[in-house]
């Protein structure tokens, strides 16, 4: 890509971030403009360019919801920008199993619109609107139950894990690469649906039979072979090493490792599938504005992530894991022939991202002050003095 290029494409995301921002946050826009402009390294200039666009458009997108929904209520009498919107998008920042919904639909609608502009069949685009439909009913059926602990967690990563190496052995091979099953005239990826969830929940979850499916996940990652997936495997369990260590993960970090390192020792030969693998770099190829649009969705993959490590302490490992998976899933289709999640063709990550969610507390309750705390609450943060700024 050409500075020319890159300096143009710092300019358009300015553009675009200052036509969304409402009226209060304009000086914003001018503010990173500016910035841009005065930073001489194109290439610098379109990071923090794109790093301030995803940064404060969740602000511009609550704004802009509080006036429709004003207006659809008849409800028109000025309101502060600096109050009402801040209290919506605040109890929003609250609830991170919400805000993981709101960041999957976003990044799957911006997925169909690069589909769209791109040529992809209408096919692709009806599949991964019904993965996101099977995804989110799953996740409400799911949400019925109990919150995820070791009455259940174990035995469920035993049973996935089960899956994963069925799929291992049994599972339809391409190019010596084992990785998908055949559902009619589907084809699914099992690791991009089971193993996210599997690595959440094990976060929340310390038992034996827990430690015993990641291990074995780990070797069905590399009996496959699936290079990304075990790379995603072993960030995760590094993350959890950092945030909260304990003898399970550290077995199972030495199982990803071996895991992973099998998987290097075999070449990875696929060729890039349109619309699925490369899409970070072959949006750009078509219009600036459609890789802008898929590097956004893929930026809100992480925004729930970034959320709970600013915001609840007490699951703060959960909020790691998290976005030890999604950042592990998008470095991976950045780097080699494998498939860009959500806001590329094909549902397993969709359904993946969706059940994943279900590990994400459903309320990180905020509290003024400390001692107004009730011990005991498994999904409640301990304090939130700093209010989150633009989710930079």
């Amino acid at each position: 890509m050409s500075g020319g290029l890159r300096r143009g494409l710092a300019d358009l995301a300015c553009r675009a971030l200052q036509a969304t921002l409402p009226p209060a946050l304009h000086s914003w826009g001018w503010a990173v403009r500016c910035e841009t402009a005065g930073i001489p390294d194109d290439t610098r200039a379109l990071l923090f360019a794109l790093s301030s666009v995803c940064g404060l458009m969740p602000r511009a997108f609550a704004a802009h919801l509080l006036r429709l929904f004003a207006a659809l209520t008849g409800n028109d009498a000025p309101f502060s920008e600096g109050s009402t919107i801040m209290l919506i998008f605040d109890a929003m920042m609250r609830r991170p199993r919400a805000l993981g919904i709101a960041c999957a639909i976003g990044a799957v609608v911006l997925g169909l619109a690069y589909m769209a502009i791109a040529g992809a069949p209408m096919r692709y685009l009806g599949i991964n609107v019904g993965a996101l439909v099977i995804g989110m009913t799953m996740l409400a059926l799911l949400g019925r139950t109990a919150a995820a602990d070791q009455r259940w967690a174990g035995g469920a990563i035993i049973v996935m894990a089960g899956a994963l190496l069925a799929t291992a052995i049994l599972g339809s091979e391409v190019e010596g690469a084992a990785r998908w099953v055949s559902l009619g005239g589907l084809t699914i990826q099992p690791s991009l649906i089971l193993l996210p969830v599997m690595l959440v929940v094990f976060s929340r979850t310390r038992s034996v039979q827990a430690t015993a499916g990641i291990v074995a996940a780990a070797a069905a990652m590399a009996v496959q072979p699936d290079r990304a997936m075990a790379g995603m495997l072993l960030l995760c369990l590094a993350v959890l090493l950092v945030t909260r260590r304990d003898r399970h993960v550290v077995v199972t970090l030495a199982a990803g490792v071996i895991g992973f390192a099998a998987t290097l020792v075999r070449a990875d030969s696929l060729p890039a599938a349109p619309y699925v693998d490369q899409i970070l770099y072959s949006s750009f190829e078509i219009h600036a504005g459609v890789g802008l649009a898929v590097s956004g969705g893929l930026a809100l993959l992480l925004v729930p992530a970034i959320v709970g490590l600013c915001r609840d302490a007490e699951n703060r490992a959960t909020s790691a894991a998290f976005g030890a998976v999604w950042f592990a899933s998008i470095m991976a289709a950045a780097f080699g022939n494998y498939p860009t999640p959500i806001v590329g063709y094909g549902g397993s990550a969709i359904i993946g991202y969706a059940l994943s969610l279900f590990a994400l507390p459903r309320l990180a309750e905020v509290h003024a002050a400390v001692g107004s705390q009730t011990p005991g609450t498994t999904d409640a943060a301990p304090s939130d003095r700093h209010p989150l700024i633009a989710l930079a």
